[in-house]
């Protein structure tokens, strides 16, 4: 556990996106610890900021009741109904800190939820977790098989990041979205081609916000674009940015980007957030 005044922040991704009266009673178990909801029908995905160690155990057990991947439909590949856990050291809290909740987390969820759980952090990143589970790789911690509702869950420890996503034109052929985003893929950017409604649209995991923030790589995804005559139709952050990226970023740009002082993690923690859909 975090030493007093230490925070982890832990964003947790749940396979829902669609059942508001789900996504509001989740919002709800999480209390005064959660910090934003971002939510996409195509994607069938929830994403929840949330604060400590307590509310991850309640989102996700409520999520493991409510929801049942073996009805799920959605563009985002998944693994489980609460896919993805990470734990983000914040403020004087230390990446052991962050491994340390998340052994505990997956622990606590394979043993009283009876969900397998696959970690990531120092041992593989989250890209690789999702290429090897269930062929060269099985769950540290739980059950060998998956939950008959609930899939398996990965449970990571990291540093802060910034998930963005970038809508092209509809004329935008698959071939085209995924030469962009083999592209603009690498130093600090992990990419996915997803076709999403009518659009194809790169959807991206900034792993060095602060050096490579969403201002580099939207014009890196302009650029390459341009070569296949595609144009970005607009650009989304899901969930929160950290002030120090945010301040690296002229604010000339930040509506263009999707962004501004109030998507910070820095604000939502003084200002707390309540969730209204």
């Amino acid at each position: 556990m975090c030493q007093s005044g230490h925070v982890l922040e832990c964003v947790i991704n749940i396979s829902e996106g669609r059942n508001i009266s789900a996504i509001r009673q989740l919002a709800e178990v999480c209390a005064d610890d959660l910090l934003d909801v971002h939510f996409d029908t195509e994607h069938n995905r929830s994403v929840f900021s949330l604060t400590g160690v307590v509310a991850p155990q309640r989102l996700t057990k409520l999520a493991v009741q409510l929801l049942q991947l073996d009805t799920h439909q959605g563009v985002h590949p998944r693994l489980g109904v609460v896919d993805v856990v990470p734990f983000v050291p914040l403020d004087g809290s230390t990446m052991h800190e962050a491994l340390t909740a998340r052994d505990e987390f997956a622990h606590w969820a394979s043993s009283e939820l009876l969900v397998p759980c696959f970690v990531y952090g120092t041992e593989r990143s989250l890209p690789e977790l999702r290429r090897d589970a269930w062929t060269n790789l099985h769950p540290q911690y739980g059950p060998q098989v998956p939950h008959a509702t609930a899939g398996a869950m990965c449970v990571g420890a990291r540093n802060l990041l910034v998930a963005y996503n970038i809508w092209l034109d509809t004329k935008t052929s698959a071939e085209n979205a995924r030469s962009i985003a083999q592209s603009v893929r690498g130093d600090g950017i992990r990419t996915l081609a997803l076709h999403v409604g009518n659009h194809w649209q790169i959807s991206m995991n900034l792993i060095d916000p602060e050096r490579i923030g969403p201002d580099i790589a939207t014009d890196r995804v302009h650029y390459f674009a341009q070569q296949h005559n595609v144009e970005i139709d607009h650009c989304e952050l899901v969930g929160l940015i950290s002030l120090n990226a945010l301040n690296k970023i002229s604010p000339q740009r930040w509506n263009e980007l999707d962004l501004s002082a109030e998507q910070t993690i820095e604000f939502r923690r003084s200002h707390g957030f309540t969730f209204v859909a």
